[in-house]
């Protein structure tokens, strides 16, 4: 870890980061439980799922990206008896893997699964116009329309809980300094006011606002995150998912998708300085599945292969109607931040609150 792109990273007189030893204190304590106290946990959580889902036809909801986190809850939720109703955000950027895989997943566990297309047009004029505003978190209308439609369909199937893949093992150190609120839709719009150059009345999106609202009258619940309750581990995770369906591995965490393996592994380190893998092996360490001398030795590897990462992102200038000189102006332009544009003011409270 280190802070020269995150200003919220800060370190003792030991050089252990601020992030790390929160992390470490919540082992068995507040988070994460991989051990009986989880075992007990998980169960009495499925009991719980088991009984408020009674006379509905689902459980329970979560989303699909096709990458492992989600895979691998999907697959454990099947093996729990669990009926979950599922959603897969198709926004044209999936790779030929996470499609198989996806595709493998539901054959195998008979998974509910409902896939959704956002218009494209508007979708990539947004994303173009996060591109334009050079703010970090440019997934963050992927991440929104997403929710808005999971949301839409939870309530209309009087489905409470929705179970995150966000897990303590691989994600235990997530920077707060390039992130911002995917459901801040005041920021969305006032980003596409000055950016959009298609209108986005296609599109449709969900606030902080509306989220809590749902929780206070009772149609909607907290996250639940399954994967905390059990010893994770990101190895024997794919050989059993390669096991039960043939599931592929796709390179690095967050992946799975086009956008997504570009934003990771390019816009963030050209544009802001920020190497994700140093929070993801970071957390790995902290879980104890790697090493702090192996993880230093994948720090020493390209971030990315130069032919794929070529291709990707001729993909995403096709997309976004950008030419080679447009797309190498929005890269070196100055970098920005999301609240130097108009926000909710009370988007950050509740975002701490749900």
């Amino acid at each position: 870890m280190d802070n020269a792109s995150d200003s919220t990273i800060t370190f003792d007189e030991n050089g252990n980061c601020n992030y790390c030893t929160k992390a470490f204190a919540e082992i068995g304590t507040t988070t994460y439980f991989p051990n009986e106290e989880g075992k007990l946990r998980l169960e009495k959580t499925i009991a719980m799922l088991k009984r408020e889902g009674q006379g509905k036809e689902y459980d329970c909801a979560m989303g699909i990206s096709g990458g492992l986190d989600s895979s691998y809850l999907a697959y454990l939720g099947y093996k729990w008896g669990l009926r979950i109703f599922a959603v897969h955000i198709d926004d044209g950027y999936d790779t030929e893997i996470s499609k198989k895989n996806i595709a493998k997943l539901v054959a195998a566990t008979g998974l509910h699964l409902e896939t959704i297309a956002p218009d494209a047009g508007q979708y990539n004029a947004l994303t173009l116009a996060y591109m334009k505003a050079g703010v970090p978190d440019i997934a963050i209308p992927q991440d929104n329309i997403l929710f808005a439609f999971l949301y839409k369909r939870m309530r209309e199937l009087h489905i409470k809980y929705f179970l995150g893949g966000g897990n303590f093992a691989l994600e235990s150190i997530l920077q707060r300094g390039n992130t911002y609120d995917a459901l801040d839709v005041i920021n969305i719009k006032d980003i596409h006011r000055h950016f959009g150059t298609e209108p986005i009345d296609k599109l449709h999106f969900v606030s902080s606002w509306q989220k809590y609202w749902w929780q206070k009258t009772g149609k909607l619940d907290t996250t639940l995150r399954l994967l905390d309750f059990i010893d994770y581990n990101r190895d024997r995770a794919f050989v059993e998912l390669k096991e039960y369906c043939g599931f592929e591995y796709y390179g690095r965490k967050h992946l799975e998708n086009i956008l997504t393996a570009f934003i990771q592994l390019y816009w963030f380190p050209k544009k802001f300085g920020v190497d994700k893998r140093r929070s993801h092996l970071s957390s790995m360490i902290v879980s104890g599945q790697m090493s702090r001398e192996d993880a230093l030795r994948e720090l020493d590897l390209p971030l990315y292969d130069e032919h794929q990462m070529a291709d990707y992102m001729a993909i995403i200038k096709e997309r976004m109607g950008l030419n080679d000189a447009e797309f190498d102006d929005i890269i070196i332009a100055p970098p920005h931040r999301h609240n130097e544009f108009r926000t909710d003011w009370l988007s950050e409270i509740l975002h701490r609150i749900l």
